[in-house]
């Protein structure tokens, strides 16, 4: 497990406290090395506390990271850009955090606890931010020329078993 950042969330937010900090991409947990080609690489990332229109406890935040995963193609490493930013909105009561998130369906909020971990934010951040299914624009490889190249056209032998039946 990586090592955490703790802050009080609701005292971070009401003193309008700023965090920035980076973080090798080895030094995540092993839930977000499982994803990748590779550990390289750093996290950067920064979280600010304010209030939000509504005087709401929330926290910003913002991470940029170069990763390396594996083409789903080639299966090879490629280098992935990824840059995240968004606001939770701190609750104390849990009707009240209901409430606001029926009435906003975009508001991401959670139930403040004494302590936040900000790295396990950054880390479900990395790993939400991967998409499915990662592949090169143009996978030139020559494996894939040769697969491609020895596979027959799987209509062209359908065409020939029709006209060896005629």
């Amino acid at each position: 497990m990586s090592n955490p950042i703790l802050i009080d969330p609701l005292a971070f937010a009401r003193d309008g406290a700023s965090l920035q900090n980076e973080r090798p991409v080895a030094a995540l947990a092993e839930r977000v090395h499982e994803l990748l080609a590779s550990d390289a690489g750093v996290v950067k990332f920064a979280v600010e506390g304010f209030q939000d229109r509504l005087l709401r406890p929330s926290l910003r935040y913002r991470l940029s990271v170069t990763l390396s995963v594996e083409c789903q193609r080639c299966l090879t490493p490629m280098p992935f850009e990824l840059e995240a930013e968004g606001v939770i909105t701190l609750f104390t009561r849990e009707d009240k955090l209901e409430a606001a998130v029926e009435a906003d369906d975009e508001l991401d909020a959670i139930l403040a606890e004494e302590t936040f971990d900000v790295i396990a934010l950054i880390e479900d951040e990395i790993i939400m931010g991967l998409p499915l299914s990662l592949m090169h624009d143009d996978c030139d490889t020559d494996e894939l020329k040769r697969a491609k190249a020895d596979k027959p056209n799987p209509f062209a032998v359908l065409a020939a078993l029709k006209q060896s039946k005629s």
